[in-house]
């Protein structure tokens, strides 16, 4: 993990790399590389090389990344994104060939938004989203609503839907848990999300004097879906 070994968090990964036959791409924002408390790194321990694999950027093109380019034309490739036009994934899942290769966008939801729009090979793939009320537990880091996850507990999620193995979530979670566990005894504070302490009158800081930026603000009050 990489971790000095006050915080170790080898003893919480799998002895052995999960066998599974989906394959991740994780399409990870520059920023989140130079973050500290990164869940992607935990992700790729618990899974084979060839089933995990990052690249990072914020603009991908077919000639500089011609495996991406034919990964996103690949009629068998989901890109995990929510929105109008994305489907359940438990629908997916039904099918009796159900897709391999699945790509993920790692970054806050600004960068993934940003990754997904300006990169016409994302568009490619079919969209699917995770039906799910499960409140994340990477509770160190703010998150915007109570239902946002992680990259790994996305990829979680999502694995043990695909691979129709609910034994995987709970393998791939264990590690994160281990590192919230360390931090909150290391001084950390339990983070909200900002729907949670805009609701309860928590939020302490000054309000946006940007419309869209406000206007995103009270849609979170009023547990709307942005």
């Amino acid at each position: 993990c990489s971790r000095p070994q006050k915080v170790c968090l080898c003893p919480f990964l799998p002895v052995h790399p999960l066998k599974v036959s989906t394959c991740l791409y994780i399409i990870q924002h520059p920023a989140e590389e130079s973050r500290v408390l990164r869940t992607v790194p935990l992700l790729a321990a618990c899974l084979p090389p060839d089933k995990c694999k990052i690249l990072i950027g914020r603009r991908f093109s077919e000639d500089r990344y011609p495996e991406l380019a034919t990964v996103c034309r690949n009629p068998n490739t989901l890109i995990l994104y929510p929105g109008a036009e994305a489907t359940n994934l438990e629908e997916i899942a039904l099918i009796p060939s159900s897709p391999s290769v699945m790509i993920i966008i790692d970054g806050t939801w600004s960068q993934a938004k940003d990754i997904f729009y300006k990169n016409s090979l994302f568009r490619l793939p079919k969209q699917v989203q995770l039906k799910t009320n499960i409140s994340s537990q990477y509770v160190i880091r703010t998150q915007p609503t109570n239902t946002c996850l992680s990259t790994l507990e996305c990829a979680a999620i999502a694995l043990t839907i695909m691979e129709k193995n609910k034994s995987i979530q709970e393998t791939i979670l264990r590690p994160l848990q281990a590192l919230c566990s360390f931090q909150l005894q290391h001084g950390a504070q339990i983070h909200h999300s900002k729907e949670h302490l805009l609701r309860n009158g928590l939020y302490d800081k000054p309000m946006p004097k940007n419309k869209r930026k406000l206007r995103r603000m009270e849609l979170l009050v009023n547990n709307v879906k942005i």
